[in-house]
C-alpha cells in the first residue's frame, strides 16, 4: 500500500504539460477544481472528466500512475459514498430497519465519488509534471504581492515544497522500517485495533528519528551553501510566459465558461443537486 502513494513524485518528461510555466500550471489546477465543483449536472461533470483525460494524454503519464494515486483514497471514497446514500432524504428505493437508500442519495454518492477521483488525479498531475524547484518558484511568484504585508513568501513556498518533496522519501523509509520489523518477527497485521496501534510504536519511533535526522542534514546542507532565504536571491532559470501558456489558460477559461452555460441552460431534470 505504501508503494502506491505517489504524492509529491516528479516524473521528468518533454510533453507539452511538462513545458508549461509552473505558475500557469498552478492556476490551471485551481481552474480545474472550479470546473469540478461548479458542475451541477452530468454534462458539466463530463467536461471535467474529458479535460482530465485530455491533460493526461498530453502529459504522457502512464495510466497505472493514476490508479496508484487513487488506491490510497479508496476507503475515503467508499466511506463518503455510504454516508451520502444513507443520510440524504429523497425517493426511497431500498429500506431495511433504520437503513434507507434513496435515489438522491445514490446520485449524490456517485457525483461525489467522481469529483474526489478527478480532484486527486488532477492535482497529482501538477506534481507529476512539475519539478520541486519549479513548483517553489511558481508558488513564490504567485504569492509575491503578499510581500507588501511583510509575509515571508519565499520561506513559506520553500517549506511547502520541501514538505511535498519529502513525502515519497518518508513513505520509502516507512516501508523499509516495516520490512525490518517484520524480519525481526513483528506482527503488524493481525489482532484488533488496539493491538495494531501498539504494533505501530516500533515503526513510528524510528520514523520520527529518521525524519528529524533528515531535517537536520538538510538544514546543515543549506547553511553550508550560505542559504539566507529569499533576500537578494537570484535564479538561474527565469520564468517566462509563452504562447502555449496563453493557449492553455484560454482553454481552461473556455471549459469554465462551458460549465457555467451548461448549468444555466441545461434542463432541470439533469441537475445533480
Amino acid at each position: 500500500m505504501l508503494k502506491d502513494i505517489t504524492i509529491g513524485q516528479y516524473f521528468p518528461g518533454s510533453s507539452p504539460i511538462h513545458k508549461l510555466d509552473p505558475r500557469v500550471k498552478i492556476l490551471l489546477t485551481l481552474g480545474y477544481i472550479v470546473v469540478l465543483f461548479a458542475a451541477t449536472n452530468p454534462i458539466g461533470l463530463s467536461v471535467g472528466i474529458l479535460f482530465l483525460v485530455f491533460a493526461y494524454g498530453l502529459s504522457k503519464i502512464p495510466p497505472v500512475m493514476i490508479l496508484k494515486s487513487l488506491r490510497p483514497v479508496i476507503p475515503i471514497i467508499l466511506f463518503t459514498s455510504v454516508l451520502n446514500m444513507l443520510f440524504i432524504e429523497g425517493d426511497v428505493i431500498f429500506q431495511w430497519w433504520i437503513l434507507r437508500i434513496t435515489v438522491q442519495g445514490v446520485t449524490t454518492a456517485v457525483v461525489m465519488s467522481v469529483r474526489i477521483i478527478c480532484l486527486i488525479a488532477g492535482t497529482s498531475l501538477l506534481t507529476y509534471t512539475t519539478s520541486p524547484i519549479a513548483l517553489t518558484d511558481g508558488i513564490e511568484r504567485l504569492c509575491s504581492p503578499l510581500k507588501r504585508f511583510k509575509l515571508p513568501v519565499h520561506e513559506l513556498a520553500m517549506m511547502m515544497t520541501i514538505a511535498l518533496r519529502f513525502i515519497p522519501t518518508l513513505i520509502e523509509e516507512t516501508d523499509k522500517i516495516m520490512s525490518a520489523q517484520k524480519a525481526r518477527g513483528a506482527d503488524l497485521e493481525s489482532g484488533g485495533l488496539v493491538q495494531r496501534a501498539k504494533a505501530l510504536i516500533p515503526i513510528l519511533i524510528p520514523l520520527f528519528v529518521s525524519a528529524f535526522r533528515r531535517a537536520d542534514e538538510l538544514a546543515l546542507a543549506m547553511e553550508c551553501r550560505c542559504y539566507r532565504g529569499g533576500e537578494g536571491r537570484t535564479r538561474m532559470k527565469q520564468l517566462k510566459l509563452h504562447a502555449r501558456d496563453v493557449y492553455s489558460s484560454a482553454f481552461v477559461l473556455l471549459c469554465i465558461a462551458a460549465v457555467i452555460c451548461i448549468n444555466l441552460f441545461a434542463p432541470e431534470v439533469l441537475t445533480m443537486r
